[in-house]
């Protein structure tokens, strides 16, 4: 017989799909390898379940999105989580990243972690920097107790909810909280680098709310080069909305005249932070500047 599920595994060439009955595992057809196509983990798919014991996948439905390293299909949100510390906060990379996932068409909330690892100056600081993003659309969380009442709710039916932000950050930390019966490796900062070692191996769904929750390896690096640097704009949330009230329907935020974004960013009503890296992003994209890991 088949059915109809969610890759919530893989495991040595093998995958777990969650069923509306059960979780089989199941190994992939050599129609795929020869297509070119290997299914991932939040793909949904259709399998063949054999009396046997051997079930297969038989088709991957196609699908909304594809991020990550590795990577996680058909993401509905990212939990991005950055560190006040150890890892320092970085306003750039937060940049970065929304900037990548508003290119992807994925919702983004903010948890700020480690907060109670720095002084209250530095924490009061970093907060009032991320007042500006709720202001402009995401959601932010900085304390523990309220993320963990809030995200199930929040989580709908069969979406699919992701951690990112950089090593170290206490990504799997937080999946320890949330999923009590689960033991992540956790591991130490190396502190010559500032960043963390990669201590999560395998992408896995786990059920929270009415949906699924992912946990993956952190990155510090995105890919912007695909981006069309004429377009960069657009994922800018709130360059987006006030570029209705520019002078050219193609403006650039540069040196055109009568630019709404420059005006709000002297204002002080546009962080002038989030227009110093909307022209370093620029930079990038033209120069086709790749980020470390992928050079």
């Amino acid at each position: 017989m088949t059915a109809e599920g969610i890759v919530v595994g893989l495991i040595a060439g093998f995958y777990d799909v969650l069923t509306s009955q059960q979780v089989v595992r199941t190994r992939a057809r050599g129609v795929f390898r020869k297509n070119k196509l290997k299914p991932t983990v939040g793909d949904r798919v259709k399998i063949q379940i054999d009396d046997q014991g051997t079930n297969y996948l038989l088709e991957v439905f196609p699908r909304s999105n594809l991020i990550g390293r590795p990577a996680l299909a058909n993401v509905d949100h990212v939990l991005l989580v950055m560190s006040a510390v150890e890892p320092d906060f970085s306003l750039q990379l937060l940049d970065r990243f929304l900037t990548f996932f508003a290119w992807q068409q994925v919702a983004v909330s903010i948890y700020l972690s480690k907060g109670d690892l720095t002084g209250e100056k530095a924490l009061t600081h970093l907060k009032s920097d991320l007042d500006y993003y709720q202001a402009i659309g995401y959601p932010v969380f900085d304390d523990w107790s309220g993320l963990a009442v809030k995200l199930p709710e929040a989580i709908g039916p069969e979406q699919i909810w992701t951690l990112a932000g950089q090593s170290g950050a206490g990504k799997s930390t937080l999946i320890n909280h949330l999923k009590k019966d689960l033991s992540q490796e956790t591991a130490a900062i190396s502190t010559s680098l500032n960043r963390g070692k990669h201590t999560t191996r395998t992408v896995q769904l786990f059920n929270l709310g009415k949906g699924f929750l992912a946990d993956t390896p952190g990155f510090s690096a995105i890919d912007l080069t695909p981006i069309k640097v004429n377009e960069l704009g657009n994922y800018f949330v709130e360059f987006k909305r006030a570029s209705s009230q520019c002078k050219f329907r193609t403006c650039q935020h540069l040196k055109e005249p009568k630019c709404e974004v420059k005006r709000l960013v002297e204002l002080g009503l546009i962080k002038r932070s989030r227009y110093d890296d909307y022209l370093l992003m620029r930079t990038a994209i033209a120069n086709g500047q790749l980020p470390e890991y992928l050079k």
